[in-house]
């Protein structure tokens, strides 16, 4: 199952990249507390963001799949491992963190949501 849950901050603005084929493509940078201090994980977001203004500093919750790319850049081929977000919800606070959790999960298959809940009961 390649199914990843961040939690984190931005730790920059979003950036937007159009692709020849004229879709948006978002890079973010979400900053997760770690055993070894803050940890920054790229992810990818494709299409108009879930919300406009996100900007530094916002929290949210990701879920969606790691993906490593391959592009060229000056002749030669370079990859990237990223998380391919399908969910992003801001956590505010008028909402629990929980709240915020089970909403960007709702994008998940069935299959997958299913095993995740067996090993993390707290999502039912």
């Amino acid at each position: 199952m390649n199914v990843v849950i961040l939690c984190g901050q931005l730790s920059s603005d979003p950036r937007c990249t159009e692709l020849p084929s004229g879709e948006l493509r978002w890079s973010i940078e979400l900053s997760t507390p770690s055993a070894d201090g803050m940890l920054t994980v790229p992810v990818s977001w494709h299409g108009a963001l879930p919300k406009a203004g996100w900007g530094t500093g916002t929290t949210l919750y990701v879920a969606g799949r790691v993906r490593r790319r391959f592009f060229r850049v000056g002749g030669v081929t370079q990859s990237r491992t990223e998380v391919v977000a399908q969910s992003m919800v801001e956590l505010t606070g008028r909402g629990s963190s929980m709240v915020a959790l089970k909403r960007a999960l709702r994008v998940l298959d069935p299959h997958e949501a299913a095993r995740l809940r067996s090993v993390l009961p707290a999502l039912e």
